[in-house]
């Protein structure tokens, strides 16, 4: 969507009584929670999507940052990468209050405003040229080698190696108290986008898209299996439908603060990346699944 193309996506009620929406419950990795509540006071807040224009580098960068924590990939560029391909992609933002839309005025509308996430997606293969790419190839591959096993290891080189068919990284980020629901929409306009932009021979054929994941995990203990929990709900589903998939920890590259892990009751929490390869052919049916799953179909 046009960046003076906004389109309302939902609205998110905050009780700040709730502990899950209690903003001592930071996100993974120190990430903050949107400031939707003072005191006892219940706060409304309408979000909206709209294309990604400069001023909001920062926010998108920032996002990225909590995705890739400690590793050596330059997010500001990538943010620049993302908001440059102006036809493909969406931010999410607080709508205005006086619901008005501009015509000309887009960038000093967002200029002070908060990125609240961002879907879009970026060709790995059209910019293995471009340094923030190359790092990120080095990064998945780098972890692959540690923590995969070598038939994966080996899919996810040729994946990245095949000249023959494109591969898209794609990004689905959000801060952790807005709704799920807010992803179906996101993820079916992306789809529109991307298949408008085939159209005009654009380079977003995709074979394969890779989605790397946060989630925490609750550690095994007394005879109780493992538990993951996925920053994203549709995450969960997405990596059930993977063609394959590895995952690692992350505990070591959080903020200090955070101290790795998270303590639920007596059980521990730590956090985790999956990287997840998609087949690109499927996103519809894809975003079909998630609806369904979020509604609880």
């Amino acid at each position: 969507m046009s960046s003076n193309k906004r389109k309302n996506l939902n609205t998110m009620e905050v009780d700040p009584n709730d502990e899950d929406s209690s903003s001592s419950d930071d996100d993974d990795d120190g990430e903050q929670h949107p400031d939707a509540y003072r005191g006892n006071e219940e706060v409304q807040i309408d979000f909206e999507g709209r294309a990604p224009v400069d001023p909001d580098s920062q926010g998108i960068s920032q996002l990225l940052q909590r995705l890739f924590l400690r590793a050596h990939i330059n997010c500001n560029q990538m943010a620049d990468l993302l908001i440059a391909q102006n036809y493909v992609g969406s931010v999410i933002c607080q709508c205005e209050d006086d619901g008005a839309e501009s015509e000309t005025d887009d960038d000093n509308m967002v200029e002070d405003g908060t990125i609240f996430g961002i879907t879009s997606v970026l060709n790995l293969s059209a910019k293995k040229d471009q340094p923030s790419i190359k790092q990120l190839r080095t990064y998945l591959l780098e972890r692959s080698k540690a923590h995969a096993t070598e038939q994966v290891q080996q899919q996810l080189s040729e994946l990245l190696d095949n000249e023959q068919r494109d591969v898209g990284l794609l990004i689905n980020e959000r801060f952790i108290n807005i709704p799920a629901q807010i992803s179906v929409p996101l993820l079916q306009n992306l789809q529109q986008e991307i298949d408008a932009a085939k159209a005009k021979k654009m380079k977003f054929n995709f074979g394969t898209l890779l989605l790397l994941v946060k989630l925490y995990r609750k550690e095994a203990k007394k005879g109780k299996p493992a538990e993951d929990h996925y920053t994203n709900a549709e995450d969960e589903l997405l990596s059930e439908r993977a063609k394959f998939s590895f995952e690692y920890s992350v505990a070591s590259e959080c903020d200090s603060g955070m101290s790795g892990d998270w303590l639920e009751g007596d059980a521990v929490m730590t956090p985790y990346r999956k990287l997840l390869a998609l087949d690109a052919n499927k996103l519809p049916q894809l975003i079909k699944d998630v609806q369904n799953y979020i509604n609880g179909e």
